[in-house]
């Protein structure tokens, strides 16, 4: 997802701290893994603390899962004292076992699409480097400033995206004449398909084509490597997103995404 204010996460899917070990954190069984901050695994469902909050999980769905898996999910969830679980962006497929587990809608995101061919012209006067550790603070608090809280991504969230797929360009935009961030893009690649993962540019700086150039270099990175396709989600409320990206040839995809909430309370199914 982005922002023009902000993109979130995933392929689907100031600096704040890293999550803190708590009630949601470390747990495996089969087909699913709870933790604080995963790196790779093998199962259909995974859960990580939301945004630094160890009492609200965010559920990421790797493969279609059953209602039984995600009912007994939400029992070790609700055992280690959460009390309130998030989806990531899901697709209509995706939502019903949840939707069958008392979730409820939280937020629908406009799905859009683009072949990566041809490419858009890239702004001049634009300066773009590659990320480095040292400007996840800078890279932060632009995405605070780009986006309402609930989107906002904290250390372990932006690591996340640069963790969802097998490759990841993550590129900065620097405010015209300083060397101060002023936006940033995660785009990530899997096989033939590329995503957009996250972008974000801080509000002093946006409609002068810094969004624009990013999204440029990020397709052009993807041609390179043989992508065909690159995907975006945003929220139906981002209408400066929603522009950009239908002015740089993405389509809107007729299903959308949704982000799916549950109140968790203890001893109760």
């Amino acid at each position: 997802m982005e922002a023009i204010r902000g993109t979130d996460p995933g392929p689907w899917s100031g600096a704040a701290p890293r999550r803190s070990r708590g009630p949601c954190g470390h747990y495996r069984g089969p087909g699913m893994s709870v933790h604080r901050h995963p790196g790779r695994d093998d199962g259909r469902l995974r859960a990580t603390s939301w945004r630094g909050d160890p009492t609200v999980a965010q559920v990421v769905v790797r493969a279609r899962v059953t209602d039984a898996e995600v009912r007994a999910l939400l029992d070790e969830l609700r055992s280690r004292g959460c009390t309130a679980v998030v989806t990531a962006a899901l697709a209509p497929p995706e939502q019903q076992p949840f939707l069958a587990a008392g979730f409820e809608e939280h937020e629908r995101l406009h799905l859009l699409r683009r072949d990566v061919a041809p490419l858009p012209a890239r702004p001049d006067g634009v300066t773009l480097r590659r990320a480095r550790p040292a400007d996840h603070p800078e890279v932060l608090a632009v995405d605070h400033l780009a986006f309402p809280p609930f989107w906002r991504f904290d250390e372990a969230a932006l690591e996340d995206a640069l963790d969802a797929t097998p490759a990841v360009r993550f590129r900065v935009a620097l405010r015209p004449g300083t060397s101060a961030v002023a936006g940033y893009a995660v785009t990530g690649r899997a096989g033939g398909r590329g995503y957009l993962q996250r972008l974000a540019v801080h509000p002093e700086c946006q409609r002068r084509g810094l969004g624009t150039a990013l999204v440029a270099d990020g397709l052009r990175w993807l041609r390179r490597w043989g992508a065909r396709e690159v995907l975006v989600n945003t929220q139906e409320a981002n209408a400066g997103a929603l522009a950009l990206y239908e002015a740089l040839g993405f389509a809107r995809q007729p299903h959308g995404l949704a982000v799916l909430r549950r109140a968790l309370a203890v001893g109760t199914p």
